[in-house]
């Protein structure tokens, strides 16, 4: 009796082994089973890597063919950084000579260049529309000059004087061209020093709003002071109360020393597509990247030897061994599956925005999937984290697919969103549209949604209102 309690707890405890295992597995990301795999292997001689095997054109009822020739593996992500303290005044070197005017005028015809990574270049671009082409070239010619941070490398009057000898200006237009660069995006760019880059940021800022008036006389008259926090010593410089000081300390912290760091190239995440789907035989194909999927085997020799052990001393440690290899090849196994027949019903939920984008988006929950393939939704949820779909519109991660239906309407709020930006990207620049307008627009196409509806999404694509996006014809 007691033998029999005993077996079956350790087949209780071997079977939630199993399941712990595969759900673990469910949830890693390519990398991360890839990083799993070499480990296990490199612990147990009993697993063995299975060469991958190229996908055949057999379709099942799912109709996954051949995989595309090439698969992009290369995905940009977005970082920011914090401005934690107020930094030191930044060190400067270099001399203002070496200018020249054609290589800067070059720089100005590589404006358009699509696959240019260059920061100068692109704020060249915000300026192409507003500035004459001599102008620009002055422009890129102080961008040359100007540290990765957004400061001068140089004393501003030597650059000025070499520039302005360069392009045969007459005096002041260098200058007014830089304090052109000074107040655009992103103000404090081509700044002197630390001082006159947080007065341009505050300089854009509404005076009547509370501590901006009190910020710019502390950034002019007492920047060291606040850098050290010595509030005895701004009370009686500024004679204010302590109150004041702080909001004001807290509107100077909340602007960008480093200005030109918005401006550097976005490291590029380097992301391995765990699913591809494109269209072939008129209709959409998915299947696993052989690349990102992985597989491992028990070795056939030790199966053979394991056999042949009998009740040796040792062969206790290698069944052990041999049931880890199992399960884990197995868990793998389980784990592709799920997350193929996952994907597979998502891009049979979603082909609508593979083929026209955001703004065909339709809803789809967690829920929807898990009863089209027969899982928990806890199963869903972790088979589509941090997994990558290739598609011909991109690379998403399968999490992008999901969103909740907008009351009132047939599509998923991120279309919604997506028609919100098309609708103001086609508006004309001297008669923006309104957030009212914009709702009328949308319930033409369909969509009915509220005013705050909509200025929700405006606002979470970083897009003024209307009165801050209109603008008339600029003067050259």
């Amino acid at each position: 009796m007691k033998n029999r309690l005993a077996a079956t707890q350790l087949q209780t405890q071997g079977l939630n082994a199993q399941v712990l295992q595969s759900i673990r597995l469910l949830g890693l990301t390519g990398q991360e089973l890839e990083q799993e795999l070499a480990e296990a292997l490199a612990q147990n001689p009993m697993l063995e890597r299975e060469e991958d095997e190229p996908v055949t054109a057999t379709a099942d009822a799912a109709g996954a063919l051949d995989t595309p020739e090439a698969l992009p593996r290369e995905r940009a992500a977005q970082e920011t950084a914090a401005f934690d303290e107020l930094p030191e005044f930044p060190a400067h070197a270099g001399t203002a000579s070496g200018f020249d005017p054609d290589e800067a005028e070059d720089r100005v015809a590589r404006i358009a260049a699509p696959l240019s990574n260059d920061p100068a270049l692109r704020v060249l671009e915000g300026l192409a529309m507003e500035l004459k082409p001599a102008d620009l070239a002055v422009a890129a010619a102080w961008l040359e000059r100007t540290s990765d941070a957004g400061y001068l490398d140089g004393e501003r009057d030597r650059i000025d004087a070499a520039i302005s000898a360069a392009f045969g200006l007459r005096p002041g237009r260098a200058e007014a061209i830089r304090q052109r660069l000074l107040h655009g995006t992103p103000a404090g760019l081509a700044a002197a020093d630390l001082r006159e880059c947080l007065l341009a940021q505050v300089h854009d800022l509404p005076a009547g709003d509370p501590g901006v008036a009190l910020a710019r006389a502390m950034i002019e008259q007492s920047l060291e002071l606040v850098a050290r926090r010595d509030w005895p010593a701004l009370a009686a410089v500024h004679a204010a109360p302590m109150e004041a000081l702080r909001l004001a300390a807290r509107l100077i912290q909340s602007l960008n020393p480093k200005p030109g760091e918005a401006l550097l190239p976005e490291p590029a995440v380097h992301v391995l597509p765990d699913v591809v789907a494109w269209r072939g035989d008129g209709r959409w194909q998915v299947a696993l990247n052989p690349q990102a999927a992985p597989r491992v085997r028990v070795a056939n020799e030790y199966e053979s030897a394991l056999a042949e052990a009998g009740d040796h001393p040792g062969a206790g440690q290698l069944r052990a061994l041999m049931n880890e290899a199992r399960w884990l090849a197995r868990g793998i196994a389980q784990r592709h599956d799920t997350l193929l027949r996952v994907a597979r019903a998502v891009v049979a939920r979603q082909p609508a925005f593979l083929e026209r984008g955001e703004e065909a988006m339709l809803p789809l929950t967690l829920k929807d999937i898990a009863a089209d393939v027969g899982v928990h939704e806890s199963t869903v949820s972790r088979i589509t984290t941090g997994k990558y779909l290739q598609t011909p519109r991109g690379l998403f991660e399968l999490k992008r697919f999901f969103g909740v239906r907008l009351e009132g309407s047939a599509i998923a709020g991120v279309a919604v969103r997506a028609l919100v930006r098309k609708l103001i990207e086609a508006e004309r620049p001297e008669a923006p549209l309104a957030d009212d307008v914009l709702v009328a627009l949308l319930a033409r196409r369909g969509v009915q949604v509220a005013r705050r509806t909509v200025a929700k999404y405006r606002e979470q694509l970083d897009l003024p209102p209307a009165r801050q996006r209109g603008r008339g014809p600029r003067a050259a």
